[in-house]
């Protein structure tokens, strides 16, 4: 049995606005799931609705096999982490982490010594005197994660938790994340625009657009095999390279072009779309697509090297220095491993 069931969930405004259509999501205990997509997806209206602070229009949720659709959120044993931090400005650091302990009517010794210990975890004994105005924005998120996991509830949900910190502090924080989740193993629900922080923390990834899951699957699975356009082109940094052409006998030609593509699986002949990431793309002096190098960037150890021709524009990353310059000519391979093909009227993967 699932821990965690979401049946058919939706969510619509007095507007009418759909927000949330009909998802259905069964979480396991002690999995971390993060809930990605773009801005207004439903992500968020989705973890609302766990929580009990929206109620759905339609649709359960069930939480350890009972069905909590209709429980406040006190009576669901959750701890919420928002993107901002919403500390009690006349408390001390220790007063905010004790709350929800104080709240539960936890005697005085008890609260203390938990507090200590989830201060010594996140690194925060120094600062339990003083009060939220006199912390950093970095020292205030962990202050709130130390609020939402001193009492160790049935589950976690964290809202855009690190959105206003900057990538430093937000690796440093996803990692603190992941740490004291595998240690805790309490479930929980992680809700980010930000895909850096959806692959370096999730069990599995759900993909959300339009209020609906695209795809439900473990990260690298995400990234390799994407179930949509939508989420090749939204899930990776650059998104999926996407050539429109015609697969015939086991052959892809792009748009506009005679050159063959030869295919590694068979698909049915017709209109497609080729996908391969910016990885699986090289720098080729025999390979069959021909175009101009119109932007040439580097990103650390690798260099993004943007080529135009009649398929439309690529984008190849190699390591190699100095291989190409903007202006040049150039030819393109693509590793048949990498290749991705799609149906562009449903834009379902095909292969």
């Amino acid at each position: 049995m699932s821990f965690l069931a979401l049946e058919r969930l939706e969510k619509r405004w007095p507007d009418g606005t759909h927000a949330v259509r009909g998802v259905d999501l069964t979480i396991s205990e002690g999995e971390l799931v993060v809930l990605l997509g773009p801005s207004g997806c439903g992500k968020t209206t989705t973890l609302r609705m766990v929580a009990g602070l929206e109620m759905p229009s339609a649709g359960r949720v069930r939480l350890g096999g009972a069905d909590v659709t209709d429980l406040p959120p006190s009576q669901r044993d959750v701890g919420f982490v928002f993107q901002f931090y919403a500390l009690y400005p006349h408390m001390t650091v220790a007063e905010n982490i004790a709350f929800p302990l104080e709240c539960a009517g936890l005697p005085r010794g008890e609260r203390d010594a938990a507090v200590r210990r989830v201060a010594e975890r996140l690194d925060l004994v120094a600062l339990l005197g003083r009060r939220p105005r006199a912390l950093s924005g970095g020292d205030q998120q962990r202050v709130g994660l130390a609020r939402a996991i001193v009492r160790k509830p049935r589950l976690w949900l964290m809202d855009e938790p690190l959105g206003s910190l900057d990538a430093a502090r937000r690796a440093e924080m996803c990692e603190l994340i992941r740490v004291q989740q595998l240690a805790d193993r309490v479930t929980t629900i992680y809700v980010t625009h930000d895909q850096e922080e959806a692959m370096r923390l999730a069990d599995r990834i759900v993909i959300m657009s339009q209020g609906e899951i695209v795809q439900a699957a473990p990260p690298r699975e995400i990234y390799d095999r994407p179930a949509t356009l939508f989420v090749a082109r939204f899930v990776g940094s650059p998104g999926m390279n996407l050539i429109e052409g015609d697969a015939r006998s086991g052959t892809f030609r792009p748009a506009g072009s005679a050159v063959a593509i030869s295919l590694p699986h068979a698909v049915p002949d017709g209109r497609v779309v080729l996908g391969a990431r910016p990885e699986h793309v090289r720098l080729d002096a025999n390979g069959p697509l021909r175009g101009r190098v119109v932007i040439e960037a580097d990103a650390g150890p690798w260099r993004h090297v943007h080529v135009e021709g009649a398929f439309g524009r690529m984008q190849a990353q190699t390591t190699e220095r100095g291989a190409s310059s903007t202006g040049d000519e150039v030819r393109l391979a693509i590793d048949p491993a990498g290749l991705r093909l799609f149906d562009p009227a449903t834009g379902r993967s095909l292969a």
